[in-house]
C-alpha cells in the first residue's frame, strides 16, 4: 500500500472522531472543520515519517491540539466572543442532554485553551494524566494542575454541571 493510500484509509477511518474532537476545542464546527482540515494537511506532508513512529493517532492527535493552540494565538487579538451566543438567543426547547451540551459547550468556549484541551483529553479522549502530558508535549504536573483550574473555572462559569465535575474529580 502506498503512502497516499494509507493516509486516506487513515483518515476516512477516523475523520469523525477527529472532527468531534476539533469540535469540543473550538466550540464551532466551521473552526472545527478548518481545524481538522489543516492539521491534516501538514500530516499529510510528512505521512511516512508519522507512520514509521507507530503511533498515528497519538502523532494526528498532538498535531490537533497544536495547531489550536497555535491557531488560537494568532487570533486572540481579532476575535470577538458574543456574551449572548445565538444558541441562547433562539430560545429553543431542547431536551435536558441537549441543554446539558449546549452549556457543555459554552463553559468549554470560556476555558483558555489549555485548560479546555486538557479537559477534552482527559474527560473526552479518556486519556491518562501522562498519556495527556504527552500529547500536549508537558509535565504530568502542569496537567494536573491545568486540570484542577480548569475544572474550579468550570465550576464558576456553569455551576449547572456541578454533577459532572464532581464526577470528573473523582479519582477513578
Amino acid at each position: 500500500m502506498d503512502d497516499e493510500e494509507s493516509f486516506r484509509e487513515f483518515v476516512s477511518a477516523r475523520i469523525g472522531r477527529l472532527s468531534r474532537i476539533a469540535f469540543l476545542l473550538t466550540g464551532e464546527h466551521h473552526a472545527a472543520e478548518d481545524l481538522v482540515q489543516v492539521t491534516l494537511i501538514k500530516v499529510a506532508r510528512h505521512w511516512r515519517r508519522v507512520i514509521r513512529g507507530g503511533n498515528p493517532d497519538a502523532y494526528v492527535r498532538r498535531a490537533l491540539y497544536h495547531e489550536h493552540v497555535s491557531s488560537w494565538r494568532s487570533r486572540r487579538h481579532r476575535e470577538v466572543l458574543a456574551a449572548d451566543p445565538p444558541e441562547r438567543q433562539a430560545g429553543r426547547n431542547e431536551s435536558v442532554d441537549a441543554v446539558r451540551r449546549i452549556v457543555l459547550r459554552d463553559a468549554l468556549a470560556r476555558l483558555a485553551p489549555g485548560q479546555r484541551a486538557v479537559i477534552v483529553l482527559r474527560y473526552f479522549e479518556d486519556l491518562s494524566e501522562a498519556d495527556t502530558a504527552d500529547a500536549l508535549g508537558c509535565t504530568v504536573g502542569s496537567v494536573k494542575s491545568q486540570t484542577h483550574h480548569a475544572l474550579g473555572r468550570l465550576r464558576v462559569v456553569a455551576p449547572e454541571l456541578a454533577e459532572l465535575i464532581e464526577d470528573a474529580e473523582v479519582p477513578a
